[in-house]
């Protein structure tokens, strides 16, 4: 028996349960991982609530974690008994002490990263690289818009981006959520409590906008975000952390200047073992030389995961937040 975090219906922080769980020996294609540290990320709360659904109850939950190879099933060779590893993605349960996984899912932790910064990078920092080399490829000289430029993600696309040579943009909740995004690369962060976000992206650009804006609040910057788009600009919404953006009509896209739209997910930009060992690794040379730092604020015991979705639902976390096994 291992202890794990499970959901038996879907509903607030309160559902986490800290149960005793059965776990098995891998199978062909499989590995038991015993993990060291639990990455915490938004999308979490969306399983917990059902806004995402669960394959079923009880269900396991969360999506990235770092660990040890505790054993492997017939036939695996792409990880050793011994070997530290991470992984984002699919299926459910990285809220538990120890899992079994498949092995085309794992990813071998570079020496120099230790096993907190992996699980606090992998979802977050991947999710980064796609955005910023892959669904639009920013280039130097580029003026980007990103929103929550003080949480997991926002710090680490604004530190890549700089990195890259773009200028930064990115809205944060508080004058010291400002202060932590300037010093991670946001080169304008606006406060949005007070300022009218759309208004200083059109003072900061000479009135042109900026050719993508990463959107991960959902409902409540939508309209603000499409307004900071210049023609044929790229509106690449990714979360949903104030609720769900409405339904779109198309002529609105045509209106505000021939816009594109996407709402990409990390699962489809890592699809195959290919793609996802060449995600991780281009996220691996940035942090290994120092050019992105990943920011643990946050650490929680894995038992009390149910505060940790408490106080990132009350925007009470910046950075990245790990739970310890």
């Amino acid at each position: 028996m291992t202890k794990a975090i499970q959901v038996n219906q879907y509903g607030g922080p309160e559902v986490l349960e800290w149960n005793d769980v059965a776990l098995g020996d891998p199978g062909p294609g499989e590995a038991r991982v015993r993990h060291t540290a639990v990455g915490l990320n938004f999308i979490d709360t969306y399983m917990r609530t059902g806004l995402y659904p669960l394959p079923g109850f009880p269900s396991g939950i969360g999506l990235e974690g770092a660990g040890i190879v505790e054993a492997v099933g017939e036939g695996v060779t792409d990880v050793k008994v011994g070997g530290r590893v991470a992984y984002a993605g699919g299926p459910p349960g990285a809220y538990s002490e120890a899992r079994v996984m498949p092995v085309g899912r794992l990813i071998p932790i570079p020496h120099a990263i230790e096993d907190q910064t992996a699980a606090a990078m992998m979802l977050k920092g991947m999710t980064a690289q796609y955005l910023l080399r892959q669904t639009y490829v920013v280039k130097a000289g580029d003026t980007i818009l990103t929103h929550a430029a003080a949480g997991g993600v926002g710090l680490i696309l604004c530190q890549w981006a700089k990195h890259l040579g773009a200028t930064v943009i990115g809205t944060v909740g508080s004058d010291e959520k400002a202060e932590l995004a300037k010093a991670n690369g946001c080169d304008h962060p606006i406060i949005y409590t007070r300022e009218n976000f759309t208004e200083r992206v059109r003072e900061i650009t000479d009135g042109k906008g900026v050719p993508v804006v990463y959107d991960s609040v959902g409902a409540a910057t939508w309209e603000g975000s499409l307004d900071c788009l210049q023609p044929r600009g790229l509106m690449v919404s990714f979360g949903n952390a104030s609720g769900k953006v409405e339904p779109v009509e198309p002529v609105t896209l045509s209106a505000k200047g021939s816009l594109f739209l996407t709402r990409p997910t990390l699962i489809h930009y890592t699809a195959t073992r290919a793609e996802l060992l060449a995600t991780a690794g281009d996220l691996f040379d940035v942090v290994g030389p120092g050019h992105v730092k990943i920011s643990v604020n946050q650490t929680y015991d894995l038992a009390d995961a149910a505060q940790s979705h408490r106080d990132l639902e009350g925007r009470k976390t910046t950075g990245s937040t790990v739970l310890l096994t």
